[in-house]
Parts: structure tokens; sequence; C-alpha cells
């Protein structure tokens, strides 16, 4: 089995699945980073840990289904769904989709960028009801690594700056917005493995609408939105693939006074 790969089933299998937060210290480095939108969780036993045993603490039952990986053996992108049923909400269930973007030093995690539809949750913990998990990947586990690909990650570059047209690609948070208008892009990390490029972009623009439950006027604020992608390529076109955004960061910025500075850095 591949090292990366090996790696990553401890980390959906023995550690995720299980709820065994033990096994943290075995397979994340002490500074472990995860990165999630504007927030940073840095450190593995200082706040990574303690923020995971919340979440399994709000879905004793929580499960995490793999729908794709890839890898080109120093970097690991995870497509996945995760699901259960809240003790905060009377029990109510979800599924949500999230993409993952690992860094390893060879034996353990440094280092994810991750974005999970969060406002789907919430949607469907609000009494909308859970949405099917998708089928999960054959054999997520015989994935092999391959190698980088110039070519690639240069056609999915110049379709980020088209403003990632949408055609064959799936938007896991769906269709409804947020819509920005004369965004910014920012490619904040992007790797390729043979044909599959994955990738986390922040785009910063006005607010044009697309999100119902915040009430704002389009135009009325500069926000933040954060994409993760996990998309194919053919020759120098993006031919498929899938981006998860973090709509619900967009939702709080909107709520929050118009006076208040973007969030950055630590989380509160």
């Amino acid at each position: 089995m591949e090292p990366f790969v090996a790696l990553m089933r401890r980390y959906v299998v023995e550690y995720t699945n299980r709820h065994d937060t033990a096994v943290c210290a075995q397979i994340m480095a002490p500074g472990y980073t995860l990165r999630m939108g504007a927030h940073v969780l840095r450190g593995r036993d200082e706040h990574y840990v303690p923020a995971a045993a919340a979440q399994f603490r709000q879905f004793p039952g929580l499960g995490l289904t793999v729908h794709e990986i890839v890898t080109n053996g120093s970097e690991l992108a995870l497509r996945f769904s995760e699901h259960g049923a809240s003790i905060r909400h009377g029990g109510r269930r979800a599924a949500w989709s999230g993409i993952g973007l690992y860094r390893w030093d060879g034996t353990r995690l440094l280092e994810n960028f991750v974005e999970q539809d969060y406002l789907s949750r919430r949607r469907q913990l609000a009494g909308g009801g859970p949405i099917p998990v998708p089928a999960p990947a054959t054999a997520p586990w015989d994935e092999r690594a391959r190698p980088a690909n110039p070519r690639a990650e240069a056609a999915v570059r110049a379709w980020i700056a088209d403003g990632m047209p949408g055609g064959t690609v799936r938007r896991d948070d769906g269709t409804a917005g947020p819509r920005l208008r004369d965004a910014n892009s920012t490619i904040d990390v992007l790797f390729s493995a043979g044909e599959a490029v994955a990738f986390r972009v922040t785009q910063v623009g006005a607010y044009d609408g697309g999100l119902p439950e915040t009430g704002a006027e389009r135009g009325a604020r500069e926000v933040r939105f954060h994409v993760v992608g996990l998309v194919h390529t053919e020759g120098d076109r993006v031919r498929g693939g899938h981006l998860v955004g973090n709509r619900l960061d967009v939702v709080r910025e909107l709520e929050r006074p118009a006076d208040l500075p973007l969030p950055a850095g630590e989380p509160a």
C-alpha cells in the first residue's frame, strides 16, 4: 500500500470513524495545523484534538465516507462526506461534503487545508432533512502515487483565473451562492497527481446575492469565500471534478456589524 495512503487509512478508520483521538499523536506531528476558511487551528494537542472531540460529542455516531483519494507521494487530497445525528438538534440527521488537502513529513501529517459544507449541514439540522450520502470509492486504499504534472497545474491555474466556470465540475456545496462581483482570486495551495489537481482558492469580492438566510442586500459588503477543489484535466482543459466552498463563513461575514474587520488568523 502507498505509504501516504496507508496513513490516511489510519486517519479515517482508526481515528475518525472510531472517534479515537489518542491515534492523533501517532499520525499527526505536534504542530499539526488545520486551515478552514479564515480559521487556523495550530497545534495538535492544544487546539485540534479538543475541536475534534467537541465534534464527536455533538455527533456521537459521526461517520466519514471516502469518495476519492489522489496523491503525488508528498501531498494528498481526500474527498469525503461526513454524516451523523446531532444531539444538539434533537437527533436530527445530516450529511455534508468536504475536501481536505494534506501534507506530511513522510511519517506524520503536518497540515490540512479543508473545507466542509457546514451551511448545508445547518440547513439540514434546521429541519430540511438529511441529503443522501454519495457512493463510497470502490478501492480508496489501493490508490497509487502519481507524479506531479506541470501541464495539468497550468490548465487549472488558467481555469481559476477565468472564474472557475461550471460545466462538468460539480459544486458539492450547491448551486445557490454566494455570488461575488469583481472578485479577485488568490491560490493558497495547489498540487497535482497525474491528471488530477487539488487546490484551495480565496476569493474576495462584493456580495452579489445567493444566500437568502443572510437577508443581506446585493453589493452590501465585501466578503471572502474559500473554495477547495479536486478536479481532473485532459490536455489543457478541466474536464470535471468537485468544489466545496465555505458558504457558512460568508453568511457569518454578512451577519457581522459592517464596521468590524474581516476575521484573520487564530479563531476565537
